[in-house]
Order: C-alpha cells, then sequence, then structure tokens
C-alpha cells in the first residue's frame, strides 16, 4: 500500500499533519474522504457514549476549528496550488461526527448517517457546491462538509423520527 505524499517541509508526524489528515487515514489509497469518514465512526461511537450528543457536537465544534488551523498549515506547505488536497479529511471527521449527533447509538443508524454524510459530500447539491467554491482557504475545505452535514442530518432525523 502506497501513501499519499505529504507536502515538502513537513513531516507526517507533524500535530497539522496528524490533524488534518485524520491521523493519515486521509492519505490511504483510494478514498481519502471515505477513509476519514470511515476513521470518524468508530471515535464518534466513544464520544457519543461517554459525553452524549452535545459532547459529540462540541467535538464536532472542536475538529472544525483545529481543522482550520490544520488544514490551512497543511495547504500552506504544500507544492502545488491545490485549495483542497485530497488528503486532507478533518473536514470530513468534523462533518461525520455533526451527521452523527443526531443519530441513535446503534450501528444501523450510524451506517445511514455515514452513507448520507458521504452521499451529499460527493454529490455537494446548491448550497454546499458554491459553499465549496466561494469560500476560500481553509474555511472553505471546512464548510462545506458541515453543509453536507446539515444534510444528511436533516435526513437522518427524518428518517429516526419515522421509524
Amino acid at each position: 500500500m502506497i501513501l499519499s505524499p505529504l507536502p515538502p517541509g513537513i513531516g507526517p508526524f507533524h500535530p497539522a499533519v496528524l490533524i488534518a489528515t485524520g491521523l493519515g487515514s486521509g492519505r490511504l489509497p483510494g478514498w481519502p474522504g471515505t477513509w476519514g469518514s470511515l476513521a470518524a465512526l468508530p471515535l464518534a461511537w466513544l464520544l457519543q457514549g461517554w459525553l452524549g450528543p452535545v459532547g459529540l457536537a462540541g467535538a464536532a465544534l472542536l475538529a472544525f476549528l483545529v481543522g482550520c488551523w490544520a488544514s490551512g498549515v497543511y495547504v500552506a506547505a504544500g507544492p502545488d496550488s491545490d485549495p483542497d488536497p485530497s488528503p486532507v479529511v478533518i473536514d470530513e471527521v468534523s462533518g461525520q461526527w455533526l451527521t452523527l449527533v443526531v443519530a441513535p447509538r446503534e450501528i444501523a443508524w450510524y451506517a445511514l448517517g455515514f452513507a448520507l454524510f458521504r452521499l451529499f459530500d460527493i454529490l455537494k447539491p446548491w448550497p454546499i457546491s458554491w459553499l465549496e467554491r466561494r469560500v476560500p482557504g481553509a474555511l472553505g475545505i471546512m464548510i462545506d462538509d458541515v453543509a453536507a452535514a446539515a444534510f444528511a442530518m436533516a435526513i437522518l432525523v427524518l428518517a429516526v423520527n419515522w421509524v
């Protein structure tokens, strides 16, 4: 397995790299956003179990804020002008955690939350696509995943209340 390369001058154990890449999950080959979202699931399970939905929401906010810093450092160290490098998946972690705030702590609901978040993160319907194009820098990397989470949360709430 070959990991994606790092920006020059910044090592794999730099705090910004560890955070931005979701502890390296974003450097796995194939689908970095999916790997980052998958890596977020067991942590969400633990956080929601220990701290409840409010604690998971707080963790999502903290991941968002720290993610703005880490992704900014990662992009600034990069050799090219890619405004949203694929190994940066802290945005998926934050968005996945936010989505799961409304999910019952059961595997089936977590699976549905995962699928819905990935669907909206990949398809990027308006206004997610607008945010991705219009908001620059590290905030732009992070904000479209918050919007994808909002869409996923809305459907998840409907599903939880319908069943």
